[in-house]
């Protein structure tokens, strides 16, 4: 009998493969999963995808805008795809580029009214979604997770910090 090929890449593991191995995989695979299916319902039922989301949360969240640079931060992508989308965004009228007032050079781009709406819709959505993909686990699960990650990060972030 002929098995099917492995669907992701812990799948593929081995039981000889180290701990910390085994674990960023799984931790990249429920990510790319989660991922895949939130960027699935939002093109579905909204006509966006999670990129476009990810910047109208940042540009929600900030009532004065965003500089393009602190956008392409925030969404932890290159400047250039923060351009086309805001371009394209703002050819759909849900946001606004202008320059910064005190310095000539950078541009702030803030959320229409039609865009704060579209995103308050795409929010609930999104929120929807999120507690449903996770309904699997129970309320003390999610907290413990929750709390694991958390220690997680703060590890990485002195990785980060220190030579």
């Amino acid at each position: 009998m002929i098995l099917p090929a492995a669907i992701d890449p812990e799948t593929r593991l081995q039981g000889e493969d180290h701990d910390a191995l085994r674990l960023w995989l799984r931790l990249f695979t429920c990510t790319t999963m989660v991922e895949r299916k939130v960027d699935g319902m939002l093109k579905r039922e909204c006509g966006s995808s999670l990129p476009r989301f990810d910047l109208l949360a940042q540009l929600y969240r900030a009532e004065d805008g965003l500089r393009m640079g602190e956008l392409s931060e925030r969404i932890l992508t290159t400047n250039g795809n923060v351009t086309w989308l805001v371009a394209a965004l703002e050819r759909e009228g849900l946001v606004r580029r202008r320059t910064a007032p005190h310095d000539r050079r950078a541009v702030v781009v803030r959320l229409t009214a039609a865009g704060r709406r579209q995103f308050t819709a795409m929010a609930r959505a999104h929120e929807a979604l999120i507690i449903k993909l996770f309904a699997g686990l129970t309320a003390t699960e999610r907290h413990s997770l929750h709390a694991l990650l958390g220690t997680a990060k703060q590890h990485l972030r002195h990785l980060r910090d220190t030579p």
